[in-house]
C-alpha cells in the first residue's frame, strides 16, 4: 500500500478554488522572489544516476559549517544514534495520531510516555500529545487562560521576536488585548508590568532563559501575577531545566517551549515540536488531545485517548484551539532522546552547555566583546563587537565558523555541549586574526 494518497489535478484545482486561490504559486505569495525556487532544470528522461548526480551538486551548494556558535531558537545538540534508529522504524514513520487506539497502542505508549517524561522535566500535572512548535505553543497557551472578564495578556519583550509575531496574531484575530511590556537592559521589567496588570488581565508571559539568554526572576515574576489573579506562563529551553528550578517548583501555571534540543536536528524551519504542561487545575483547557493509561478486560496494561475538547470537531465556534493533530513523530524523537540520556545524561549536557557558554564569555570578552549585562545567564549570552558584526560574519563564515546572530549593532552567542574548548579556542584565534 502507498505511504500517501496523491490528489488528481482536477482535485488540487478543486481546493484551489475553495480557498479562492489560482494556483500552488499563490499559496507563497508572501515569499520573496529572490528565495523562491522556480525550476530544477532537471531534463526530462535522464537516467536514476544522472538525477542522483545531479541533485547531489545542487545540494554542494549548501554552505555546511564546521562550528555553530548560533542558537536564537535552534540549537545543535549531539543525537545519540539510537534515536534515530528507534525513530526510523516503519511502524512509528508517521506524525498522525491514530484514532483507532485497539490496533494503535505502540503510537499511543509512545505519546504517553512523551507526556509523562515532559511532566518529569517540566515539574507539572498534565501534558498534551505536543502541538505543532514553541511559537504556537505559548500562543495556544495564553488562549487558555482567558475568561469572560479576562481578556488582556502582558507579555515581555524578551521573548524570541518570531514567537511574539505569532503571538501577535493570534491576538489580533480574536479580538484579544495583547500588551508588550518593554525590557530594562535585556532584561523583564517588573515595575513596568506592576504598572499595566489590572484586573482584566489573564495572564503574563516571559521566557526563561529569555531571547537574550538572560535567565529571569521567574519566581517574583509569578508572585505578582498571581496576587493579581492572573495565571504565569513561562516559555522553557527543556535543556535549561537539567539544572535550573523547573516551572512547577517557581509555581508556573503553564510552561512551553521548543523542543527541538530534545533529539530534532536542525531543519530549514522544522519540523519541530512544540511542547505544553500546565497545573491540573487547567488540564480540560489543554488543546488537542491526551493520551491516558489503563487496562483492557484482561487486566492488561493499555493505552487510550483519554481527553480532547469535542468542541474542536463539532461546536467549532465554543472552541478555544483550532489544533486537532500534533506532532507525534518529533514528540516520539524527543522522548527516545530523554530515555537514552537519563536525568543525569540531560543534566550533563545542560551543565557542559552552560560551562562552555561561560568559557567562551570570558575569552570574548578578553577580546573587547563585552557583555551586554550584568545577569546570569545559560548557554547563551549578548556582547558587544570590536569590529563591524557583518564583517566578522563573513570572515569567520569563510573559515567554516557560524557566529552568534547579529541583533542590532550586537551579537546573540550560544554553546552546547558540541562547542568545546577546542572549537571555542579554534573561534578565538580565528577573531583575532580577523581584529
Amino acid at each position: 500500500m502507498s505511504k500517501y494518497i496523491p490528489d488528481t489535478n482536477l482535485e488540487q484545482e478543486a481546493m484551489l478554488k475553495q480557498i479562492g486561490l489560482n494556483s500552488f504559486d499563490d499559496l507563497y505569495s508572501m515569499v520573496p522572489e529572490s528565495v523562491r525556487l522556480k525550476d530544477l532544470n532537471i531534463p526530462e528522461g535522464i537516467s536514476e544516476m544522472q538525477v542522483v548526480d545531479t541533485m547531489k551538486a545542487i545540494a554542494d551548494k549548501n554552505v555546511v559549517y564546521n562550528s555553530i556558535f548560533r542558537g536564537a531558537g535552534a540549537y545543535k545538540h549531539y543525537i545519540p544514534s539510537i534515536v534515530k534508529t528507534i525513530t526510523s522504524k516503519e511502524e512509528f514513520l508517521t506524525a498522525y495520531t491514530p484514532y483507532q487506539a485497539e490496533i494503535s497502542q505502540g503510537v499511543l505508549q509512545s505519546i504517553f510516555e512523551y507526556q509523562t517524561q515532559i511532566c518529569e522535566l517540566t515539574g507539572l500535572d498534565v501534558s498534551n500529545a505536543s502541538v505543532y512548535d514553541g511559537a504556537v505553543a505559548a500562543a495556544e497557551a495564553i488562549f487558555m487562560c482567558l475568561e469572560r472578564n479576562k481578556n488582556e495578556v502582558i507579555v515581555s519583550n524578551t521573548i524570541n521576536p518570531e514567537t511574539l509575531q505569532v503571538i501577535k496574531t493570534y491576538c489580533e484575530s480574536r479580538d484579544v488585548k495583547l500588551v508588550v511590556v518593554e525590557d530594562n537592559n535585556y532584561k523583564t521589567d517588573k515595575k513596568a508590568i506592576a504598572d499595566v496588570i489590572n484586573e482584566s488581565t489573564a495572564c503574563v508571559l516571559v521566557q526563561s532563559p529569555n531571547y537574550y539568554g538572560v535567565i529571569e526572576d521567574v519566581e517574583e515574576l509569578c508572585k505578582l501575577a498571581h496576587d493579581s489573579k492572573s495565571r504565569m506562563i513561562q516559555v522553557v529551553n527543556p535543556i535549561s531545566l537539567g539544572i535550573l528550578k523547573t516551572p512547577g517548583e517557581m509555581d508556573v501555571d503553564i510552561a512551553v517551549g521548543e523542543g527541538q534540543p530534545l533529539g530534532l536536528p536542525i531543519g530549514f524551519g522544522g519540523p519541530y515540536l512544540g511542547f505544553m504542561t500546565c497545573k491540573k487545575d487547567l488540564m480540560r483547557r489543554l488543546p488537542g488531545r491526551i493520551v491516558g493509561q489503563t487496562s483492557d478486560h484482561n487486566g492488561n496494561r493499555a493505552f487510550v485517548l483519554t481527553l480532547q475538547a469535542r468542541e474542536q470537531h463539532i461546536r467549532r465556534e465554543k472552541a478555544s484551539s483550532n489544533i486537532c493533530s500534533n506532532e507525534a513523530l518529533c514528540a516520539m524523537t524527543a522522548s527516545v532522546y530523554m530515555a537514552a540520556l537519563g536525568p543525569n545524561g540531560l543534566r550533563k549536557v545542560a551543565i557542559n552547555s552552560l560551562s562552555n557558554a561561560h568559557y567562551l564569555a570570558e575569552q570574548l570578552n578578553a577580546l573587547g566583546f563585552e557583555l551586554a549585562y550584568k545577569d546570569e545567564f545559560f548557554n547563551e549570552f549578548l556582547t558587544t563587537s570590536k569590529i563591524d558584526p557583518k564583517t566578522l560574519e563573513t570572515k569567520l563564515a569563510d573559515k567554516g565558523i557560524l557566529m552568534g546572530l547579529i541583533v542590532e549593532d550586537k551579537i546573540l552567542w550560544a554553546c552546547t555541549e558540541l562547542n568545546t574548548k577546542e572549537k571555542i579556542d579554534e573561534l578565538i584565534e580565528t577573531i583575532k586574526e580577523v581584529c
